[in-house]
């Protein structure tokens, strides 16, 4: 794969690309397990996969302090792993287990972690958008100088909620960075098909929002935009939209036989443009690591995969007791 240019220069060393090129392949080698967990029938329900998608959360996580928070769409495990949750975890609630985030409860679609500040996992295409400026808000008005990364795809992009949500964040000036994972089919259908506007993130211009498109298959590129959207938001001028261009390489979800693209074109992004090779050439070419040392990287990923999904398999089943749990908040509390 050729060599490709970052949007912007950003600085980083040959400690953190090693630590990009680690959690994406975590990312990748844990999607792809819970792909074959799914096919044994362990994981039911609806499974949303990020394979092609890792650079996207892990050069935003990159921007990221402690405090900031995230929320997204059902497209959630990479998000997931990228801001520190355990992959026990995170596999168990896909398995419908006790040991997962959600007590088994959420499934695919919806975990949350306060520790982490990730807010879910939202099944409502768009539903997550309006909560990500709440987000915000309670931030704005604690005076910290944290910020909400909201993400959504190009297909909620039509969404009305959106654009109530971007006025609001406009007018109150909320930190909040609306993130436009535009992997370019939405569920199914081809932007061009479904979208008026070539370019999705000129839909805030109206309301004072500036925006930018993203090298979404680069994580440096990606890394620098975080940094300059995240500085626009601490520095009190408002929500920042960024689309980030992108690709997944399965179906919508595992059940989508994606017949609206071509074998070829898929491949040609694979061998091309992906994220994870283009970091692994970056290390070897700047000889920042060797072929033995991302051997053992990925030996230590598909070992840590390996063990979320054997403590998932061992993980109990939820009793019918917690049908009646987590229902009512406690008002004591």
């Amino acid at each position: 794969m050729a060599a490709r240019k970052t949007q912007a220069k950003t600085n980083v060393s040959a400690e953190e690309l090693k630590t990009y090129y680690r959690d994406m392949l975590l990312i990748r080698r844990f999607e792809e397990k819970a792909g074959q967990l799914y096919g044994m029938g362990l994981i039911g329900g609806f499974c949303h996969l990020y394979i092609g998608q890792e650079a996207v959360v892990v050069g935003l996580e990159a921007a990221t302090k402690d405090g900031d928070k995230r929320i997204t769409s059902y497209r959630d495990h990479g998000h997931m792993l990228a801001c520190g949750m355990d992959p026990k975890g995170v596999m168990a609630e896909l398995t419908g287990r006790t040991g997962g985030y959600s007590k088994g409860k959420g499934g695919s679609m919806h975990m949350f972690s306060k520790e982490k500040h990730f807010y879910g996992g939202h099944g409502i295409v768009g539903a997550q958008v309006p909560l990500g400026a709440g987000l915000a808000f309670a931030d704005k008005y604690l005076e910290n100088d944290n910020v909400t990364f909201t993400y959504f795809g190009d297909g909620a992009a039509n969404q009305g909620q959106v654009y109530e949500t971007f006025n609001m964040a406009a007018l109150w000036k909320l930190p909040v960075i609306f993130v436009i994972e535009n992997n370019q089919y939405a569920m199914g259908t081809a932007q061009a098909r479904s979208t008026s506007t070539a370019d999705i993130h000129t839909r805030g211009e109206p309301f004072g929002i500036p925006g930018e498109i993203v090298d979404g298959m680069d994580v440096l590129a990606v890394k620098a935009a975080s940094e300059k959207a995240t500085k626009h938001c601490r520095d009190g001028k408002g929500p920042y939209i960024l689309e980030i261009k992108t690709y997944r390489y399965r179906g919508h979800s595992m059940s989508d036989p994606a017949k609206y693209r071509t074998r070829e074109e898929v491949q040609k992004m694979r061998e091309e443009r992906d994220p994870i090779e283009h970091v692994r050439e970056l290390l070897l070419t700047g000889k920042h690591a060797t072929e033995e040392d991302l051997k053992a990287i990925d030996k230590d990923i598909k070992d840590i995969v390996n063990k979320s999904a054997e403590f998932a398999k061992e993980s109990p089943e939820p009793g019918v007791e917690e049908l009646w749990t987590d229902i009512y908040a406690d008002a004591q509390a």
